[in-house]
């Protein structure tokens, strides 16, 4: 057995398609699991799509940092929406979608045996890239109430420490952090000459007051803020494969290698798209949110009647709940139990790196108001059931 194959069985496998193999096998269940949104991109989108065909050339490579047309769109959103001040010393580069993004981070700033730090309950992927890379992910607690603790990361950093990882609004928890804490971190980060990767994909979804914060906006930080964002969940375009990041301008050469090898260069006719969709911006995207956060307020309605049998936590970001489930059942027993006998899927908290209790991972985004009914109906008469016999 080679050195690779090594490599990778300590990889853990997703658990999204082992949970939709599940659902497939089991007609009728009502998924909690994948994060998506039940809407379609704007037309805008459609419309340059069908504009990329009017010229041969769009058949052809494009450049690797993704076309100037895109580049301009996501340099002006940045800039306003995220007061990100693109100065000399930083650049985006599209990436073919929010993963990508963080792939091309990691292996830009670490060397094999290098460490990343990142929070618990972590986002798998991320895990995943990390040991990808042949690096270590250090894994830091946050509290009770999914927050983080700059003074436990602080504590993490070693000499072989190259990146701190936030993601705000979070997957798994939905937590959103404060724009205190962020500036924490990120201060932490440039003091101890490391990178602060800052993964925003669910910038938008955000309810209650909370309010999103990038620390790419923090004056100062172009050096060593990696800030990452994806077009797949506000604009309903997961499978177009559209990311981007904007990053310290003296890592591009190695980002460039990076894309070059694995991609050459972002989809084209994705990259089009995404243009439309970003013209058409934050305003197609707003009332659907809206519609979400709807939703969100009816499944916690739901959920009230359990908490004798989870914790629920106050949730204010991305369409995710983690719930913490008084059992001695593992999470993927009980995700099984759940989708056979009660047909309502959820992901099991273990694939975020939780393994002391029994966590469940609830995803609303993409269900409407009936279908969410119906499905936390169903997950609350299950686990009532479940926990019964158990």
């Amino acid at each position: 057995m080679n050195r690779e194959t090594l490599r990778m069985q300590a990889v853990q496998s997703p658990i999204i398609p082992v949970v939709g193999e599940l659902i497939r096998q089991h007609p009728g269940t009502i998924s909690l699991g994948q994060g998506v949104v039940s809407y379609p991109p704007p037309p805008q989108a459609k419309s340059a799509v069908l504009s990329f065909f009017d010229n041969p050339d769009n058949h052809k490579y494009k450049s690797v940092r993704g076309i100037p047309e895109l580049l301009d769109l996501i340099e002006t959103k940045v800039i306003s929406e995220n007061q990100i001040n693109m100065t000399d010393d930083r650049c985006i580069v599209v990436t073919a979608g929010g993963n990508m993004a963080f792939m091309n981070a990691v292996l830009a700033i670490a060397s094999p045996g290098d460490e990343i730090i990142i929070q618990s309950p972590y986002y798998f992927n991320h895990e995943m890239a990390i040991a990808i890379a042949g690096c270590r992910a250090v894994i830091v607690e946050t509290d009770e109430n999914y927050q983080l603790r700059p003074e436990a990361i602080a504590a993490a950093i070693t000499h072989r420490t190259r990146a701190v990882v936030t993601i705000s609004p979070n997957n798994p928890t939905g937590a959103v952090y404060s724009e205190y804490a962020l500036r924490s971190v990120n201060k932490l980060c440039r003091d101890r000459g490391i990178y602060h990767i800052t993964d925003e994909a669910y910038e938008y979804f955000i309810y209650d007051g909370a309010h999103h914060f990038s620390a790419g906006s923090i004056p100062g930080s172009g050096e060593h803020t990696i800030s990452l964002f994806s077009l797949s969940k506000a604009y309903g375009f997961a499978s177009w494969r559209i990311g981007y990041m904007v990053l310290p301008k003296h890592l591009l050469d190695s980002v460039k290698k990076i894309q070059d090898t694995i991609l050459i260069c972002p989809p084209a006719i994705s990259q089009f798209a995404a243009c439309g969709a970003l013209t058409a911006g934050f305003a197609y995207c707003r009332d659907r949110i809206d519609r979400i956060a709807e939703v969100r307020h009816l499944v916690l309605d739901l959920l009230e009647p359990i908490r004798d049998l989870c914790t629920i936590p106050d949730a204010k970001g991305a369409f995710y709940f983690l719930l913490k489930v008084h059992t001695d059942l593992n999470a993927m027993e009980l995700v099984e139990k759940l989708i056979r006998e009660y047909r309502v899927a959820a992901i099991p908290g273990t694939t975020f790196g939780i393994e002391s209790s029994c966590y469940l991972r609830v995803a609303y985004g993409a269900l409407e108001r009936e279908t969410a009914a119906e499905g936390i109906g169903r997950l609350t008469r299950g686990l009532r059931g479940i926990i019964a016999v158990s």
